[in-house]
């Protein structure tokens, strides 16, 4: 089922590909594009009532610019590019009534968003609508009864609250002062993700989890029922391998979540990849054959009349660690990431485009990688399709904040099970990382509180999804842990020698800090060096963890670091600094505007390359 845009007249559409892959349905309208805008660095906004500002022909004050969305404010894409910080930003525009030609009389009308930075209140009509803390999870409402009957012109108010210096605040690489400089980054502030409008009948499907268990070649199917009570309701699944239907099954609805199993029976013959005699029953997603099945979910009522449907995919592959080794589907696999900080010029943490969310990845894959860590970046979701659609290993990790207290471990903690729901049908993410370097809980060592925080980090995502490895902490000072991480800048010589052995690997001596916080310990876990290399060319504008003196000194740097660890017995994986330039930082191997530094061909060689 595709996904197509009922346009509304004024809209002006930019970002215009449906938002939210996972969960699609057929009619839906963006409301990216231009929108007007303010700054209230006095905050007197809520105060002055302008949540209740009409926009009639002349956009009332204190609406004076107009803003791209979803480009934040900082960003040159926006219209705007003002870098001064502004913690208090206003949006207001208008979309046209929908009711009677495109909202039937007894559906409902939702207004997405898919990330606001902070703090978000929306306000359809001046009726409060929604509020939100978190900067990089999306949110909706439904807005049916703030419509406007009598007028044609609905009007949508939105106030973002971004804390410029609060710590406590998680924000990751959004820097806290002036200038972006060393490892940090010009902030987001307000929308940076897509918004758009849904209509959806009285009683609609609300959220899906697709979790696919390739021992039995089944796939669970959970589906929440929004909209009233749903005794009587059914939900039918039908899962497709290209055209042909291979499961379907129904249930009906005894609360607000359905679950439902069903057998994924898949011929051999579907699989150009897989010989008949080793055919398990299903195809398998890997990212050298990333192979989907497509998944329709529908709604359906007492009398079996289709309500709602929407439509998604899954992959049918599974991560585990057994006697000490990271599986793939059940076989060892050695992982080869790319840190992947997400960041795009003139857009910031937006992409111009979905192509360029696309292109990143491709070019990832071009430099032999097979995966990489978004680093402190909850991605667009978007991107998180592409990496399901091209094969692609994600690890899926939290934007961190810089001081403990209360009130972070409840931020942090609301938004992380968040970003854990949002994320956790994609076959591509294969490991949960909520903490980097020991980020918001700087004093592991000393205070038991920032201990017991990281074990529960461990345990309640493990509560949330039991099929992905957790790694407290990436980098050191590990707690409850399925996988050892080490960020380790040193020389390729020291590398050679450091991971080959596991008490080598464990020293601690890379990073200036013990691998374990006090009370833990290595248990045999798979160990990984998930940041090494970040090395700049000498003579250019920007900075790297080392630097070389020219770009043949950076491929043969490189060539020497990989090949290091992956000569090493004690290693299952690598994830090299990094994949661009960002602003000031130059230590990618590719520009910041995606241009390559070396040849690919070469790179990919060296990346690719396996033990002797």
């Amino acid at each position: 089922m595709a996904a197509k845009q009922w346009q509304f007249e004024d809209a002006i559409p930019t970002r215009a590909e449906y938002p939210r892959p996972i969960m699609r349905r057929e009619r839906w309208s963006s409301l990216n594009g231009l929108w007007h805008f303010g700054f209230d660095d006095d905050n007197i906004g809520l105060a002055a009532d302008w949540h209740k500002t009409k926009l009639a022909a002349e956009p009332e004050l204190p609406f004076t610019h107009q803003i791209n969305v979803p480009f934040a404010y900082q960003s040159n894409l926006s219209g705007i590019g003002d870098r001064a910080v502004h913690e208090t930003v206003w949006y207001a525009r208008t979309f046209i009534n929908p009711r009677g030609q495109l909202l039937g009389p007894d559906e409902r009308l939702l207004l997405h968003f898919g990330a606001v930075d902070y703090e978000a209140m929306v306000w359809v009509n001046g009726v409060q609508v929604a509020q939100h803390r978190g900067g990089c999870t999306p949110f909706s409402a439904d807005i049916t009864h703030q419509l406007l009957d009598d007028a044609e012109q609905q009007v949508v108010i939105v106030r973002a609250f971004d804390r410029a210096k609060d710590l406590t605040q998680p924000r990751g690489k959004q820097y806290w002062r002036e200038q972006p400089e060393s490892i940090f980054y010009t902030p987001t502030t307000g929308i940076w993700q897509p918004v758009w409008l849904e209509p959806v009948p009285a009683q609609y499907i609300d959220s899906v989890l697709l979790v696919p268990d390739i021992d039995t070649c089944t796939l669970r199917v959970e589906t929440g029922i929004a909209g009233g009570d749903p005794t009587g309701l059914s939900v039918e699944v039908e899962v497709f391998f290209g055209r042909e239907q291979v499961a379907r099954g129904i249930v009906r609805a005894a609360s607000s979540t359905v679950a439902l199993v069903v057998a994924i029976a898949t011929p051999c013959t579907f699989s150009p990849y897989i010989p008949c005699d080793d055919w398990k029953g299903c195809a398998l997603w890997t990212p050298e054959h990333p192979v989907l099945y497509d998944v329709q979910v529908r709604l359906l009522g007492v009398d079996d009349t289709r309500l709602d449907e929407i439509s998604s995919y899954a992959g049918m592959r599974k991560v585990s660690i057994r006697d000490g080794q990271f599986l793939l589907n059940n076989q060892p696999y050695f992982q080869r990431l790319v840190l992947d900080q997400g960041y795009f010029p003139g857009g910031l943490l937006t992409a111009p485009t979905d192509q360029d969310l696309r292109r990143d990845i491709e070019l990832a894959k071009e430099l032999g990688f097979n995966g990489a860590r978004k680093h402190q970046k909850v991605e667009d979701p978007r991107w998180h399709y592409w990496a399901d659609r091209l094969g692609f290993l994600v690890w899926g990790e939290m934007a961190n904040a810089y001081e403990f207290s209360r009130e972070y471990v409840e931020r942090f903690t609301a938004e992380w099970m968040e970003v854990v729901r949002r994320d956790q049908s994609n076959p591509s993410v294969i490991v949960w990382t909520p903490i980097n370097e020991s980020w918001g809980v700087p004093s592991l060592s000393q205070d038991d509180r920032q201990r017991s925080h990281l074990r529960s980090l461990y345990h309640l995502t493990r509560s949330l999804d039991p099929t992905r490895p957790v790694i407290s902490n990436d980098g050191w000072e590990h707690a409850d842990t399925d996988l050892v991480t080490v960020h380790d800048y040193r020389d390729s010589a020291t590398l050679a020698k450091a991971y080959s052995t596991v008490e080598g690997s464990l020293s601690g001596k890379a990073c200036r800090r013990p691998i374990f916080v006090p009370g833990h310990g290595y248990n045999g876990q798979p160990i990984l060096v998930t940041e090494f290399g970040g090395t700049a060319v000498s003579g250019t504008e920007g900075w790297g963890h080392n630097t070389a003196m020219n770009k043949d000194s950076l491929l043969s740097v490189y060539a020497a670091q990989v090949n290091a660890l992956i000569e090493s017995d004690v290693l299952q994986g690598f994830c090299y600094t990094q994949l661009t330039d960002i602003e000031q930082e130059a230590n990618g191997l590719l520009t910041y505007d995606r241009q390559h530094k070396l040849d690919p061909e070469k790179v990919r060689s060296i990346t690719m390359r396996r033990s002797k």
